[in-house]
C-alpha cells in the first residue's frame, strides 16, 4: 500500500519526539491520494498542520521535522568518508 512510507515517516517523527515529551502527530489520507500531517490533541481531536501533499513531498516534509537522529559513526566510517573527498588535480606542467 502506498501509505506505508508515509505512516512510517510519521512513526519515526513520533519516536524522535517521544524523548522530548512533545506533540503527537498523525497522518491523514485524503480520497485523492494526498496526505496531510495532523497534530493529535489530548482530547483525541486532529488539527491539520500541513497542506495536502503528494507522497514523496509528505515524506520529505515529515522527515525534516523535529529533532534529527544522530548517525553513529565508527572509525571505519570516518576513514571511508575521508577517502570520498576529491583530491585537487595537479596542474599540468608546460614544457
Amino acid at each position: 500500500m502506498r501509505s506505508t512510507r508515509a505512516a512510517a515517516a510519521v512513526h519515526r517523527l513520533n519516536r524522535r519526539l517521544e524523548a522530548a515529551g512533545g506533540k503527537h502527530y498523525v497522518m491523514i489520507a485524503t480520497g485523492a491520494g494526498l496526505f496531510i500531517l495532523g497534530e493529535q490533541g489530548e482530547d483525541g481531536s486532529e488539527t491539520p498542520v500541513s497542506e495536502k501533499m503528494a507522497l514523496d513531498d509528505f515524506v520529505t516534509y515529515v522527515n525534516a521535522m523535529g529533532p534529527q537522529e544522530v548517525r553513529r559513526m565508527t572509525k571505519n566510517d570516518v576513514a571511508f568518508e575521508k577517502q570520498l573527498v576529491k583530491k585537487p588535480k595537479p596542474e599540468e606542467e608546460e614544457g
